[in-house]
């Protein structure tokens, strides 16, 4: 008999936001349980540290200067291969409940600014002013638009979509999310805009962290709860159709702006919140780019209202966190209403279960919160759980393989008896699974192209970084930008060791293991035209 999947994913948790990984303050009982009975994995890592890119990489299992979506704005094409894809030829009824972002859901425009013409010369015409000619240019990349859902009462995503058969689409974040969610809650409460947001939040002045603010929105209708009621509404008809499913459960949270609703607003104090260790180590004397955001915030020039990294003040760490703590904890309690009725519907005996998220938040190291193109660990190192069904595989077994999201595709492909597809880049991680071998790669790469200025800096950067056992190093498109960390010494990755002489070694190494890694991550697809 075909598997079933039922792949949950969160938005912006880092992989020491679970209590299964250690951590001492937040309550996570129900996912707790699944990586009590499954495989946790403690050296999972995004292929980059943003949204949309990650994503596009969870889907297809290739890396984002491979996929094209890069950073955030650029939208996945449409005539990708994806594994859901392959899950629906061999007859897979496919589903995704929640966030996707595969798409925009906004129409601002860039803040990468475009390189200015030299003078002197004529520019392109703008059908050629890219390398690519057209490449949007079918209709189809307004799916998740919010202009579209909020103009066209009659939109939705049109399926097959990315490979999904069923979408209940949530654009955005916190109280503010939209496209089904937002139809279904005005369904149910008349104008939503009077509703949500900042401006109609309860009054809570014991609050001051930007991007933060007590929702009117009950609990069983905020979006998190909306995931969980339309993942069981799935499992109910997939039971029903009596033919194998994979079902993406996609929550929104945990993300900025911070506002969980009801008790989970109250449930963890921000006074008893303890802050990573590297959040009173930073200062004028960090690395450049970090120490770029403390200078910015002191002038008052923080960008603390946007999506990048802002440098906090204590209180406003230690309020995000708490908040944080708040949005995970409602997650678990969704998590465990859905799998309560994946039992009750007798589909556990047939279901792997996946959990991870889509990247991390700084949450506090080096006094940062939200993300940039910094590779910290908080930033890049998620959670990912595989569950077998009850009764099989390692119960509770931890391992330190070095694994990514573009392994996610394959693994569960290899699950069900499929092979990839020509151009997937990830490794099957069924191997360490099942305890055949300790590892499936020696060296996890990381990309990133950042999508707006930071840093002090007038347009984005780019990072290059690879994990090894025991180091990361990270290059970046600024001269003299350069991290290597010891990460056995130096888990809070406090001590930049590039120019220690006594490091000169693993210096070399690691420049050389990136150089590799960057190459064997060119692309093989398309196959050459010719003759077979």
């Amino acid at each position: 008999m075909k598997p079933n999947f039922l792949l949950i994913t969160t938005d912006q948790q880092r992989a020491d936001h679970l209590g299964c990984y250690g951590n001492r303050q937040l309550r996570t009982p129900h996912i707790d349980a699944l990586a009590a009975r499954g495989r946790r994995f403690d050296r999972f890592y995004v292929a980059t540290g943003v949204c949309m890119a990650n994503r596009a990489s969870l889907m297809t299992g290739r890396m984002p200067s491979v996929h094209g979506t890069r950073c955030n704005g650029i939208p996945l094409a449409r005539d990708a291969t994806t594994f859901a894809d392959l899950l629906r030829d061999d007859g897979y009824w496919t589903g995704l409940v929640g966030k996707c972002h595969l798409q925009n859901m906004t129409d601002m425009p860039p803040e990468m600014p475009r390189e200015p013409v030299p003078e002197g010369l004529k520019p392109p015409i703008p059908a050629h002013a890219d390398a690519v000619a057209g490449r949007w240019s079918e209709s189809g990349y307004d799916q998740e638009l919010l202009r579209k859902w909020r103009e066209d009462p009659s939109h939705r995503v049109r399926t097959p979509y990315y490979g999904f058969d069923h979408v209940d689409l949530a654009t955005l974040h916190g109280d503010l999310v939209e496209a089904d969610y937002a139809r279904w809650l005005q369904q149910q409460t008349g104008d939503i805009d009077r509703l949500r947001g900042a401006k109609n939040a309860i009054p809570d002045d014991r609050y001051s962290a930007p991007q933060a603010w007590r929702t009117r929105v009950p609990e069983h209708q905020y979006p998190s709860a909306w995931v969980g009621d339309r993942a069981e509404d799935f499992l109910q008809a997939a039971a029903q159709r009596g033919q194998p499913f994979f079902l993406h459960c996609s929550f929104a949270d945990p993300h900025h702006p911070f506002t969980p609703p009801g008790r989970y607003w109250d449930m963890y104090d921000p006074d008893e919140m303890v802050l990573p260790r590297s959040f009173y180590a930073e200062g004028e004397s960090s690395f450049a780019p970090v120490a770029a955001l403390h200078r910015e915030r002191a002038l008052g020039q923080g960008r603390i209202g946007s999506t990048v990294g802002f440098a906090a003040r204590e209180r406003e760490a230690r309020e995000a966190l708490a908040l944080t703590y708040g949005m995970i904890s409602m997650i678990d309690d969704v998590v465990g209403r859905v799998l309560s009725r994946l039992q009750a519907l007798g589909l556990d005996r047939d279901t792997v279960v996946i959990f991870t998220s889509d990247h991390g938040d700084f949450m506090g190291d080096h006094g940062l919160l939200l993300k940039s193109a910094l590779h910290y660990q908080s930033l890049v190192r998620v959670p990912f759980i595989w569950a077998e069904p009850p009764g099989r595989g390692a119960l509770g077994a931890a391992t330190d393989a070095l694994a990514s999201t573009i392994d996610i595709p394959a693994s569960v492909l290899a699950r069900a008896g499929l092979a990839p597809f020509h151009g997937m880049q990830g490794r099957s991680l069924l191997p360490v699974l099942a305890g055949q071998v300790e590892a499936v790669r020696d060296a996890v790469l990381i990309e990133e192209d950042g999508h707006a200025p930071t840093f002090g800096l007038s347009h984005p950067v780019r990072a290059r970084t690879v994990v090894t056992a025991s180091h990361r190093l990270t290059i970046y498109d600024q001269p003299g930008w350069v991290e290597l960390v010891d990460l056995r010494e130096d888990p809070h990755e406090m001590h930049n060791l590039v120019e220690d002489p006594r490091h000169a070694g693993a210096k070399a190494r690691l420049f050389e293991t990136l150089a590799r890694e960057l190459m064997m991550a060119d692309d093989r697809a398309p196959f050459p035209m010719g003759r077979a």
